[in-house]
């Protein structure tokens, strides 16, 4: 039976700003790590703030892993010209938790729905070019409640399967937070439910 993926990619911090010119418009392109579909707003802000004689900020971002969520935008542009090509790109270097932004500043000459595309397309390539994409390991967290006397066991189960230590409270009745990479975490819950005398539950990271 196949190992169900945990892992994904993501990129390591925003990009640095790139440039491409095409027919005297400029587009200012940008890759930036996000969690949340609350960071996009501020972050497009800003960019319409730093570019004020822009046209268009149009961008796409991609969140999650199993079901992700995305949205593309096309800020004015011709419907699907510019945040369906840059969400294209993100598809292409199968990243996630990602915002790509490309700002136009518009030159004087219509570059065409075609050239739009290919403009928006290429920008947003070279903007996740510049950005450092790294492999992260999806975690599951658990809670485990546990009498003193108990205390050797529980850590030596957290020691032989080398598990994170999140927070652990150690009083009459103790409790350890821990966290483990997904692929092992129905192998440790088969571990420490087998010992009645401890209680796990799963927890939100």
């Amino acid at each position: 039976m196949q190992t169900p993926k945990d892992t994904y990619k993501t990129i390591l911090t925003p990009s640095k700003e790139i440039l491409l010119k095409e027919k005297k418009s400029k587009f200012f392109g940008y890759a930036y790590p996000i969690t949340t579909e609350q960071e996009v707003k501020p972050i497009i802000e800003t960019l319409r703030k730093k570019h004020h004689t822009a046209n268009h900020v149009c961008y796409a971002w991609q969140l999650g892993v199993k079901q992700p969520t995305y949205r593309a935008n096309d800020d004015g542009e011709p419907n699907n010209s510019a945040g369906m090509p840059i969400y294209g790109q993100i598809k292409s270097f199968d990243i996630t938790n990602v915002l790509v932004a490309v700002v136009r500043v518009f030159g004087g000459t219509k570059l065409g729905v075609g050239g739009l595309i290919s403009a928006y397309r290429n920008t947003a390539e070279i903007a996740l070019q510049e950005a450092t994409i790294v492999e992260q390991i999806i975690m599951d967290a658990y809670e485990v409640a546990f009498s003193y006397k108990e205390m050797d066991k529980v850590m030596r189960i957290i020691k032989q399967h080398q598990l994170k230590i999140n927070s652990q409270q150690m009083e009459m009745t103790c409790s350890i937070q821990f966290s483990v990479r997904q692929k092992d975490s129905k192998k440790i819950e088969t571990i420490i439910k087998a010992h009645h005398e401890i209680t796990l539950k799963k927890i939100d990271l």
